[in-house]
């Protein structure tokens, strides 16, 4: 018989490849992953990881036990959502994870939105940028993360997740109050290619998004300045630092004062936002109503 927690950590050290990644992530000892895997490998008799100097890689085995955790995981979380249901689980915590300006967009509108529609429910929220949400909810630390788009990010049909659109919005050009194109309706991307840049750091989805923009435009941006507050972003290209592509919703409320923001002429570089959670448990009694608290929040 397969115990089904170690097949989250076989799933657990597929996705961070290490066994010491994987044992922080689940807060067991690398001893205690490295002793739990052995059992998995007695109890089916097949060996399901190797070891190199790159980390831990799973074998032909591994990678066929690991396709059918995920539907066995996923299955397990429909089992709970029934059993919380079957108790009429109207009262508890959940766990949201989401970046700053989703936040304030979505999740505390939710926070307030459930207060009058499930007051039983408790939301706890926690600052992560999208890239790091998303291996929270996989690794059981927070239930529901608030997440964007980015290049390597699980895709929609991931069946380890369940994602729900939230909302989507564009990038606007924030230039020096001095810029050449501070009077243009609208910004060519094309003509800041030689401009110095101001953006997230590699890892956050908007560094991608802003390169991905420009690199769409004919150029690679020539990131001098890095961080992923976009209020010291702005404040660095009042002071002429550069130029910057900033998420709309992120201006609102914040100091322009010497800088101008425009549309981008053309397609607006976009970033995507929704929420996800471990594939099954979309139906939790807890964790229905958050999500569609959030969608209500994104919506209005």
């Amino acid at each position: 018989m397969i115990e089904a927690r170690r097949l989250h950590i076989l799933r657990a050290v597929a996705d961070h490849r290490t066994v010491t990644a994987a044992a922080a992530a689940l807060y067991l000892t690398p001893s205690a992953v490295s002793q739990q895997l052995t059992a998995l490998e007695q109890e089916t008799g097949h060996r399901l990881v190797e070891r190199g100097a790159k980390g831990v890689r799973l074998t032909a085995a591994g990678e066929i036990l690991l396709s059918h955790t995920n539907a066995v995981l996923a299955q397990l979380e429909r089992a709970e959502a029934e059993l919380a249901a079957y108790d009429a689980g109207e009262a508890g915590t959940v766990t949201v994870a989401s970046f700053a300006t989703g936040i304030a967009l979505v999740v505390a509108p939710a926070v307030t939105r459930l207060a009058r529609t499930a007051p039983g429910i408790r939301l706890r929220v926690q600052d992560a940028e999208g890239d790091a949400s998303l291996p929270m909810v996989l690794d059981r630390q927070v239930d529901v993360a608030v997440a964007v788009e980015y290049r390597g990010a699980p895709p929609a049909d991931d069946p380890r997740l369940a994602h729900v659109p939230l909302y989507a919005e564009p990038f606007d050009a924030v230039v020096p109050a001095g810029h050449r194109l501070a009077d243009a309706g609208e910004v060519p991307l094309a003509e800041l290619a030689k401009d110095p840049w101001i953006g997230p750091y590699p890892g956050n989805p908007c560094h991608d998004v802003v390169v991905l923009a420009c690199e769409n435009a004919g150029f690679q941006p020539c990131l001098e300045h890095s961080s992923d507050d976009f209020r010291a972003v702005v404040a660095l290209a009042s002071a002429g630092a550069g130029v910057a592509l900033v998420p709309r919703s992120a201006l609102r409320g914040m100091d322009l004062a010497g800088v101008v923001v425009r549309p981008v002429d053309g397609p607006a570089p976009t970033r995507r936002v929704f929420a996800a959670v471990r594939r099954g448990a979309e139906g939790h009694p807890l964790i229905r109503p958050v999500l569609e608290a959030l969608g209500e929040a994104a919506g209005a």
